[in-house]
């Protein structure tokens, strides 16, 4: 009974993989949560707000002392301003942000283009509108991945209506850098198309790589929505609490979607994450310098095991290519070893990613040498 345009999409991987991790008692490396907790003060503030009796629907736009604490983040560290009023709206998670202004301004019969490998939602979100997927691939650079510039260059046209950028990468981990962010620029503004950039990972670009968020080059502002959440900056995947952040003609457009999905996002969370946005800076470089190390201990322990890995420069994954059937692997994964891994066949459209597989580092490190024990099993 399901539409044909979502049939494509009726399950997901990560809920398959999960799923196999569980009735396997196996170390969940597929998922990107952290199975460590967040800043104690900011959980300490959550227990406040459902104790003290901030259950009921926030304010549909987010709470104001959340919508102040995000924009004012933002100006402190990357520069520019935006309206706390106007120009973001709190979503239930980074996905529905996402979705909202896919929703929102795209039409039947548009294009939209995506950089391959790619978040699973973002395929799904153009399916709902019915309008045409165009992707572009990464491709290999030194021991990692870049953009394919001259390919993008091909793929956008009359009816591009918007494309979406994700730095720090996932699946990846590839940053990318100032000269590939001003070619889509460029593209955006001569093509007169809208931009959604995906800066769930922006705090955790590794040094010396720094994130640049496209918003901020020459006429791109007016045609950016920059989605973010709190989920991968502060140990919170289960708190849903993400927002869109952009021009008012574009963020209405994301709230006209969004209250007819989710309607508010979480209560109770709102404040804790406005505190952390404010006071946690420091929790959150301390926690980008310990993934870091996570990242360099499993390239290592994977490499010695034999694996071809992949350079990541930011983000909660390390990919390797397995020289075989990276879906086929996955799926037996877990029995075999008892150790869960993502294939980035399921994240793409083209076969030549069928080898790679993704392995999430953002797990306590006890955690981490359990399951390189498990692989060195095989």
């Amino acid at each position: 009974m399901l539409v044909e345009r979502l049939r494509p999409h009726n399950t997901s991987v990560f809920g398959e993989i999960s799923r196999l991790a569980v009735k396997h008692d196996a170390i969940d490396l597929g998922q990107g949560f952290p199975d460590y907790d967040g800043p104690a003060a900011m959980l300490e503030i959550a227990r406040d707000a459902i104790s003290g009796g901030l259950n009921q629907y926030p304010p549909s736009l987010g709470q104001p002392g959340l919508r102040a604490a995000i924009v004012a983040e933002r100006a402190r560290r990357l520069g520019g301003e935006y309206d706390a009023d106007g120009e973001v709206v709190v979503t239930a998670g980074a996905t529905e942000a996402l979705t909202a202004a896919v929703l929102g301004l795209v039409e039947r019969g548009d294009e939209v283009v995506l950089i391959e490998p790619f978040y699973d939602s973002y395929v799904a979100a153009v399916a709902m509108t019915g309008a045409t997927v165009r992707t572009v691939g990464m491709v290999p650079d030194g021991g990692g991945f870049t953009l394919d510039v001259d390919e993008l260059r091909r793929a956008v046209g009359p009816r591009t209506r918007l494309l979406v950028v994700n730095s720090p990468h996932n699946p990846t981990g590839a940053v990318l850098d100032r000269r590939d962010l001003a070619l889509i620029a460029e593209l955006a503004c001569a093509g007169d198309f809208l931009v959604i950039a995906d800066e769930v990972y922006e705090h955790l670009a590794f040094d010396p790589r720094q994130h640049l968020s496209i918003a901020s080059l020459p006429g791109m502002r007016e045609r950016t929505i920059v989605v973010s959440s709190a989920a991968k900056t502060f140990n919170v995947t289960g708190w849903r609490i993400g927002w869109a952040l952009g021009p008012a003609e574009l963020i209405d457009a994301v709230y006209a979607a969004k209250q007819y999905l989710s309607f508010v996002a979480p209560g109770p969370f709102q404040p804790a994450i406005a505190y952390a946005l404010t006071h946690e800076q420091q929790w959150v470089a301390a926690e980008r310098a310990a993934l870091h190390e996570k990242y360099r201990f499993m390239s290592t322990a994977l490499r010695e095991l034999g694996f071809d890995v992949k350079r990541s420069q930011g983000g909660f994954f390390v990919c390797v290519d397995i020289g075989s059937d990276g879906t086929r692997f996955c799926r037996e994964l877990p029995a075999r070893l008892g150790v869960a891994a993502i294939p980035v066949a399921a994240l793409a459209e083209r076969s030549h990613w069928d080898t790679l597989v993704r392995f999430s580092y953002c797990k306590q490190d006890a955690t981490l040498r359990e399951a390189v024990d498990r692989l060195r099993r095989a």
